[in-house]
């Protein structure tokens, strides 16, 4: 097992092999982390509570990526530091599978609210910490320049996940329980091959520091403005993406009033994951051989905050269709450029899955506020058509603001 040198960024790229290992790890885990929350939740929470499922889901959804928001940086900085002949990232990757795994048997079992929600932060714990090591492993060993590229193909699963997930939950699996539990048995099987057929560098001796201090997760946005610029955009994204596609089962149902909405969840997705699909490699080789990550990231922010608008203004299953098809076009290229500009404004090589753990803060935590926003909204303040109206201008926004990181073109 060979060693790595924290102070300088890989030069070798990564195979076909590799990346397919990777990619599948990453199937695993959305699966594990998207269907519940488009599928299960939703199903789990209209049998528990009916009358209050909107606010039940919200609150279950809510405490999940408030458990994110901790477990990722801290699994993300105890990777940093881990030794061992099994390198660094691999244990959090199989550990992860294992206690997201669990927590996911512990939500089937569930009848309660509050045991849902308790389930399910379990699970998220597990799979946060398997997102850390996973999403560590691109800086630490895919060179710049391939970057894009590779996160293009690891990004198709984070759509793709729901909608294998979506068909095995609702084809394969015979009730609500049953699908929890096949979920948690893929997770693991999608991790061994990566874990047990590629190389994970060691950390050098001297680099295994002191435990996790609190203050290690404060990335200063004065010393390091164009990390705390990602930062923000990836967060006024994602919040638009978060208050657009939570209650897009109850949208289908109570306003586009579409037959059968859990049949229109899965035609949605499936047009979503196209338009994913077709950007998404595709914008990474573009942005890896161009080199003008922000320009990318705004037009793709663009076309995501447009399929919002015609949400807003339009609630008929045509334009549903032809929105989901846009959203995927522009999900699919803001996924692999987006994240290899991270990777290039991290503040340090050694505290790689630390600092992708804050900046995995900007995914989890509009998973926290959305609900919070998206209730009112839809309760108080215009409907869905204002739902998606704030959706369209966070997500705009987060297109301009990229343009203020300087160092990377």
């Amino acid at each position: 097992m060979t060693t790595e040198k924290l102070d300088s960024e890989p030069r070798t790229r990564v195979g076909g092999g590799w990346t397919s290992g990777l990619v599948l790890v990453e199937l695993g885990l959305f699966m594990a982390f998207l269907t519940p929350i488009q599928i299960l939740l939703a199903e789990q929470m209209e049998a528990i509570d009916p009358s209050g499922k909107e606010m039940s889901l919200g609150l279950t959804t809510g405490l999940g990526a408030l458990v994110a928001v901790f477990a990722n940086p801290l699994a993300g900085a105890l990777s940093d530091r881990t030794g061992g002949r099994f390198g660094r990232r691999h244990p959090w990757i199989l550990g992860g599978a294992l206690a997201g795994a669990a927590g996911l048997a512990v939500t089937s079992a569930q009848t309660t609210v509050i045991g849902v929600a308790l389930g399910w932060g379990l699970a998220q714990l597990g799979l946060n910490a398997m997102l850390a090591g996973a999403n560590a492993v691109v800086p630490d060993q895919v060179p710049v320049r391939q970057r894009a590229a590779v996160s293009g193909w690891i990004g198709i699963p984070q759509t793709l996940g729901l909608v294998v997930g979506a068909l095995l939950v609702t084809t394969v699996a015979t009730d609500t329980a049953a699908g929890y539990l096949l979920l948690a048995a893929l997770v693991v099987l999608c991790a061994l091959p990566f874990v047990v057929l590629t190389r994970d560098p060691q950390v050098p001796r001297e680099a295994r520091r002191a435990p996790v201090r609190v203050a290690d997760f404060w990335v200063s946005p004065r010393a390091h403005p164009d990390f705390g610029w990602a930062w923000l955009t990836r967060f006024l994204v994602m919040l638009g993406n978060a208050t657009g596609t939570l209650y897009l089962l109850y949208f289908l149902k109570d306003a586009v009033h579409y037959a059968n909405p859990d049949e229109g969840v899965l035609i949605l997705t499936l047009l979503y994951t196209a338009g994913v699909v077709v950007t998404a490699v595709a914008g990474g080789v573009v942005s890896d051989r161009w080199g003008r990550r922000r320009a990318l990231v705004s037009v793709s922010s663009v076309v995501m905050a447009a399929a919002a608008l015609l949400l807003a203004f339009w609630h008929t299953w045509p334009v549903a269709m032809g929105a989901a098809l846009l959203m995927g076009l522009g999900f699919g290229a803001y996924l692999a450029v987006d994240q290899a500009l991270i990777t290039q404004v991290l503040p340090s090589a050694g505290d790689r899955a630390k600092d992708l753990g804050v900046i995995n803060i900007a995914n989890s935590a509009p998973q926290v506020l959305g609900p919070a926003l998206a209730a009112p909204i839809v309760a108080y303040a215009g409907g869905y058509a204002g739902l998606y109206l704030t959706s369209t201008l966070v997500t705009v926004l987060g297109g301009i603001l990229v343009w203020r990181i300087r160092s990377v073109p």
